[in-house]
């Protein structure tokens, strides 16, 4: 684990980090506060820290108190050395956003057992946060693909037609997928579902979005993809689904997709996503009707929205 020590004295930064270093922490050293402030923010900078309340540029409350505005950094455990030992001096430092006060010159056994504390206290933050990122994640995406769930595919599209340039918006159903749940069941469906995904991630570029909107059916948006160019990119990643089987274990599967597609540009931003989808949807039901495996594009105009 990564520490912190903010002191200007050199003797004392280099005793201190001595002592540490003999306990397993890899020191970080800063012999001001603007420099211990910078080395906190750094994305990969310590999680614990030790500041001296007296230091050049910036002291050590200062650098407490900007540490705590930066919310997006992670949680560092900050305990503030100093000679000041009074009641006003302790309040004054854990309301600048320390966790921990230490008066000068600090005992060692007593510095390991808060550190030891701070320890534990980040890896209960950690766990915390680890927690809530999966809950985010659970609520935002689709168990079975890991792809974003229909909610949110939504909530993403209607969010990019209001900054739309040019894009496309792709509806993708699996071509007899009734069938397939139907002859090998719906463990192997669920497996036909998973690599769909896998290949519609990889059949667009790291910009493009994708989401299950629900059964067979998948959305695909593709960003900066203007008109000409919607029927070449829409193929392609039809054939990227369909020119090879993937293992089973009912055997190699292989499968297609059919297509609905629209283009959509900057005279369509004011267009609700309903709209474009209820279009995407029509010319899916048509590829389906035609033979499937292909794709179709509608060619009606989207309807304008009045003023």
């Amino acid at each position: 684990m990564k520490i912190l020590i903010a002191e200007d004295d050199e003797i004392s930064r280099k005793m201190m980090g001595m002592m540490l270093r003999k306990i397993g922490y890899e020191v970080v050293a800063a012999e001001n506060g603007r420099d211990a402030l910078e080395k906190l923010l750094n994305p990969d900078g310590p999680r614990l820290a030790l500041l001296d309340w007296m230091m050049p540029e910036m002291d050590g409350p200062e650098v407490c108190r900007n540490l705590r505005a930066a919310t997006e950094r992670p949680y560092v455990f900050v305990i503030l050395l100093t000679s000041k030992d009074t009641r006003e001096s302790v309040v004054e430092g854990l309301d600048a956003g320390a966790d921990e006060y230490l008066t000068k010159p600090c005992n060692s056994e007593e510095l390991k057992a808060r550190l030891r504390t701070g320890l534990r206290i980040l890896q209960l933050e950690d766990k915390l946060v680890a927690a809530r990122e999966e809950m985010r994640f659970k609520a935002t995406h689709d168990p079975l693909t890991s792809l974003w769930n229909r909610g949110k595919i939504l909530e993403v599209l209607e969010n990019t037609l209001l900054q739309v340039n040019s894009m496309a918006v792709l509806m993708c159903d699996i071509d007899h997928f009734k069938a397939i749940n139907d002859k090998h069941g719906h463990l192997v469906g669920d497996a036909v579902l998973r690599e769909l995904a896998v290949r519609l991630r990889k059949g667009v570029r790291a910009d493009d979005l994708i989401g299950r909107y629900g059964g067979e059916e998948f959305l695909v948006v593709l960003n900066g993809c203007d008109p000409p160019r919607l029927q070449e990119r829409a193929d392609r990643l039809r054939k990227s689904v369909s020119e090879s089987s993937f293992l089973t274990d009912a055997g190699p599967i292989s499968f297609t997709v059919s297509i609905g597609a629209v283009a959509v540009t900057t005279e369509d931003s004011a267009t609700p996503a309903e709209t474009i989808l209820s279009l995407a949807d029509d010319a899916l039901y048509r590829a389906k009707r035609d033979g499937r495996d292909r794709v179709i594009i509608a060619q009606r105009p989207i309807p304008s929205i009045a003023n």
